[in-house]
């Protein structure tokens, strides 16, 4: 279950990633664009820099073949809310620097610092793809754009790639790929960009409490 919502985090914040918050830049020559290749990128860099927050349903397909389902709301700078649907028992709110997994079965919640994981990209809010060194190409493709990306300066080759609608900009999925070579597919629907949250989503989970036996 951790290693598929590990999986999650590293496929959500996939974009998020690219603004480059907290990690070090890919080291690698500079990608040479055409000018439609340019304007893509910088298409989808607005409207990267123009999402606020939204939220959305989610289907994620594992490695193994196993489905997940669920919501995801993300506020920027930093506030992100993942409700997995049962029988999953796990949430998972990131607010004020930290990441909180709750099991509600286990009735624990768990604390990780948002820098030591995909999340803390978040805080950059802004984007510019056709500059980044994290970018390793960009395609169009069956009528949608294809961004493929690396995460780390120990990487040779992209590990993640996002699939956007096209010509309207949408982000409609990604994969990423571990370090195993399995792949992890994260489809949305029913997307709601600019979505009215209510703060109370990113609250710091809490456990239930104790009841006493007599």
């Amino acid at each position: 279950m951790m290693r598929r919502i590990c999986l999650c985090f590293a496929a959500l914040l996939s974009v998020a990633m690219l603004g480059g918050a907290g990690q070090q830049v890919p080291q690698r020559l500079y990608q040479a664009y055409g000018d439609q290749e340019k304007a893509d990128l910088d298409r989808i860099s607005a409207y990267l820099n123009a999402t606020h927050s939204l939220k959305a349903g989610f289907v994620q397909i594992g490695p193994d073949g196993g489905v997940d389902q669920g919501e995801v709301a993300i506020q920027k700078p930093g506030q992100i809310r993942f409700e997995y649907r049962p029988p999953s028992p796990v949430s998972i709110t990131a607010t004020g620097g930290s990441v909180f997994v709750k099991n509600a079965r286990l009735n624990t919640v768990d604390r990780y610092d948002l820098s030591d994981t995909p999340l803390g990209l978040l805080l950059n809010e802004r984007v510019d793809l056709k500059t980044n060194k994290a970018v390793m190409g960009i395609a169009e493709q069956n009528g949608a754009i294809i961004v493929r990306a690396r995460t780390s300066t120990n990487r040779n080759n992209s590990n993640i790639t996002m699939v956007f609608a096209a010509p309207a900009i949408e982000l409609r999925q990604w994969t990423v790929v571990d370090n195993q070579g399995g792949s992890t597919t994260v489809a949305l629907r029913n997307l709601q960009v600019g979505a009215s949250l209510d703060p109370g989503m990113f609250a710091v989970p809490m456990k239930a409490a104790r009841q006493n036996s007599r």
